[in-house]
């Protein structure tokens, strides 16, 4: 059986990790999947052999560098080679700044940052050798716009968004073939909602619109094939934070902060501790797969991420119209 790239997807035993790294698996690819959760991984691994492809195991806390370059090499025995590293794992606390704890952040920050720090570090030990590979970090659009109740995941999608920028930068200097993208996602239903450590008097949930895990993992698929593009935004409600908070950011402040602490919650109680310093699909744990509760709600496709993925095309095709529209013009001018 032939077989297309070696993936590492991190975060791959639920959300949007495990739909990527099913979607991979479409492609016959070989696909490494980095999580701490042994049922969730467990299940991963069957899907993606599932799908067509062929997957390795490997549990590790992404917050560990040490544990994170041990994986990667595990990756490299098995397969010889990495071609695409994809960033996704990550952990956060729903709650007020005032009641997130020193540790809470902390592991927070070094999770949802640093563990895309050190996964992109030992991707590159492997790839620039070969003067090969790309590197995709899972964003949002928190990386440019923080939210309230969020703070400790919007401060590390924003530091994860400059230091790939600079990252980005120091590859193009030097004339490297390793590329590194960014791909920025809307609400996404996951079970992500159901794992954090939540300190609000309601549930956990995205603000609307909520896509499917889906929508994302076709946009990282491609853009790891299309990594010399800077960035991907994912779903209408991406694009139009992002252009809001470039241009009117201090209105924006204050609609989020009449609006948002309510869009981000719904009711019901909560239970347990969260994922923050054990995996939720652990040895006592059960699979949660890449879906949350939100299926009723949550739209399967994204005309605007369409658009995103296929840019060049379009323009190509807006040039060759006025072309076509200027000759029309022409002939009719000289009849």
């Amino acid at each position: 059986m032939k077989h297309g790239k070696v993936v590492v997807v991190t975060g791959a035993s639920g959300g949007v990790g495990r739909a990527t790294a099913r979607a991979f698996a479409e492609s016959r690819a070989r696909v490494a999947l980095l999580a701490r959760g042994r049922e969730g991984l467990a299940a991963a691994a069957d899907e993606v052999q599932r799908a067509g492809g062929e997957a390795l195991v490997v549990s590790v806390d992404m917050a560990d560098p040490k544990a994170v370059d041990d994986a990667a090499q595990q990756v490299v025995d098995a397969y010889g080679h990495i071609d695409v590293w994809v960033n996704n794992a990550f952990t956060g606390v729903f709650a007020p700044f005032t009641q997130i704890t020193p540790d809470e952040f902390r592991r927070v920050t070094e999770v949802t940052y640093l563990g895309y720090v050190f996964g992109t570090r030992a991707a590159l030990h492997h790839m620039l050798p070969r003067d090969r590979g790309s590197i995709v970090q899972v964003g949002s659009a928190l990386a440019y716009r923080g939210i309230p109740l969020q703070s400790a995941y919007c401060g590390a999608k924003h530091a994860i968004q400059g230091f790939n920028e600079s990252l980005r930068c120091e590859l193009l200097h030097s004339g490297s073939g390793v590329r590194t993208t960014m791909v920025q996602l809307p609400g996404v239903n996951t079970p992500q909602f159901d794992w954090v450590l939540n300190r609000m008097p309601g549930k956990a949930r995205p603000v609307a619109p909520v896509y499917q895990p889906e929508v994302a993992a076709r946009a990282v698929v491609h853009a790891a094939s299309h990594a010399r593009r800077r960035e991907y935004w994912v779903g209408g409600s991406t694009v139009a934070t992002l252009i809001a908070n470039a241009v009117v950011p201090g209105v924006l402040d204050r609609y989020l902060a009449r609006t948002n602490v309510e869009a981000q919650q719904e009711e019901g109680g909560h239970e347990g501790p969260g994922n923050l310093w054990a995996p939720a699909d652990g040895p006592h744990g059960r699979d949660f797969g890449a879906h949350g509760r939100f299926d009723d709600e949550a739209v399967s496709s994204s005309p605007q991420g369409w658009l995103s993925r296929n840019r060049g095309r379009m323009l190509m095709a807006a040039a060759a119209g006025g072309v076509g529209a200027a000759v029309t013009a022409g002939l009719r001018r000289r009849g």
